[in-house]
């Protein structure tokens, strides 16, 4: 075992172009943070630095299969899974929303339905948050907002929703709406839940055996504490909305998700996927919209910014009341970067920015 706050590389060497110092400076970047775990692929090469312990006081020393919560970095296995079901033709990727929904759900309506690329997209006019939410349970909103806010809320949220704009014009942010297109993606297989569907699809045929959307690592594996203020955080939970932030993963399984967004076709990195699962790989990438007052690029879910090359840099963020995560991708450059951290993000905590430089630099260096 790694002795705690010592970094860990693994077997296949420590590229240059990612520097030892890197845990460290990440770590600065994540104040109250005990844990940071970064991994890098690049052109067929990976490896991991990893520093710190589980816990502040005690904990095991965190490895590359140590899991963090990924936030909002689950909608990017929203999205995947959403092209799945796309290519074993269970959806069309402009199917109404509301066609895979319980019967009577009601769905709100401005000039056109809320599709499913909507939903993945966030133009769906959708607010942010589920009406109700922040009022659900007062007390737990220090500690975690989502927890008693389950599905049947979300439905009945949905309701009474008034769309801030006509679905596919607007550009707004919404766990509300990837959330949504998790339970229509569940509808659409029969109702299965959200963590066995999305288990069963994507998860165990790309290899990803850290990865869950449940709250529980797997036998044998280790798990994080999340830190919000330097105060240990109870493991988030988001039954209502688990398509926009149950996902927990670590970085070997991370970059590996990477890896298989950069050569889709390539099974020795990608494990066995299904044929469909293959196809999901690259229509998931595929640029859907530009930003309105900007170059970026958005595909499902997935972030684009371009690069003076002509290439683009795919980038997602995430973080619940106790960690950070960060995933970015060049497939030009067969570059990827997954950086992890057990504290809250924050105004004075610039992880994800420092990650950000950081494979931004290492997409500028010779090769």
């Amino acid at each position: 075992m790694t002795p705690p706050g010592a970094p860990y590389a693994a077997a296949s060497g420590l590229p240059e172009a990612l520097p030892r110092e890197l845990p460290d400076a990440l770590l600065s970047a994540a104040p109250g943070a005990s844990a940071v775990a970064v991994g890098l692929y690049r052109r067929g090469r990976r490896s991991f630095l990893v520093r710190g312990s589980t816990t502040r006081e005690g904990g095991v020393p965190v490895e590359p299969g140590t899991r963090f919560e990924a936030g909002s970095l689950s909608k990017t296995f929203t999205a995947l899974l959403f092209a799945e079901q796309a290519a074993r033709g269970e959806v069309d990727h402009h199917d109404p929303a509301a066609r895979h929904l319980p019967a009577g759900t009601c769905v709100p309506v401005r000039g056109t339905d809320i599709t499913l690329t909507h939903l993945a997209t966030h133009t769906s006019g959708l607010p942010r948050l589920p009406p109700g939410l922040l009022r659900s349970d007062i007390l737990r909103l220090p500690t975690d907002p989502y927890a008693a806010f389950t599905r049947a809320d979300v439905l009945r949220a949905l309701a009474r929703t008034r769309l801030r704009s006509r679905p596919g014009t607007r550009v707004r942010y919404s766990n509300f709406g990837v959330g949504l297109l998790g339970h229509a993606l569940c509808g659409a297989a029969g109702g299965l839940p959200y963590e066995d569907l999305l288990a069963s699809r994507v998860l165990r045929p790309l290899g990803l055996h850290d990865t869950s959307a449940t709250a529980d690592p797997p036998l044998g594996g280790t798990q994080v504490t999340g830190y919000w203020h330097g105060r240990a955080r109870p493991p988030f939970g988001i039954p209502g909305l688990p398509g926009a932030g149950a996902v927990r993963s670590s970085a070997r399984d991370l970059l590996t998700l990477a890896e298989a967004l950069i050569s889709p076709g390539d099974a020795t990195v990608t494990g066995a996927p299904s044929a469909p699962l293959r196809t999901a790989l690259e229509d998931v990438t595929r640029p859907r919209l530009v930003l309105p007052r900007s170059t970026s690029q958005l595909a499902l879910i997935w972030n684009i910014r371009p690069r003076s090359d002509g290439s683009g840099l795919y980038h997602h963020s995430g973080g619940t009341r106790g960690c950070t995560a960060f995933v970015a991708f060049s497939p030009r450059h067969e570059t990827a970067l997954v950086a992890l951290a057990n504290s809250a993000p924050g105004l004075r905590a610039p992880f994800v920015q420092q990650a950000y430089d950081t494979v931004s630099d290492l997409l500028r260096a010779p090769e």
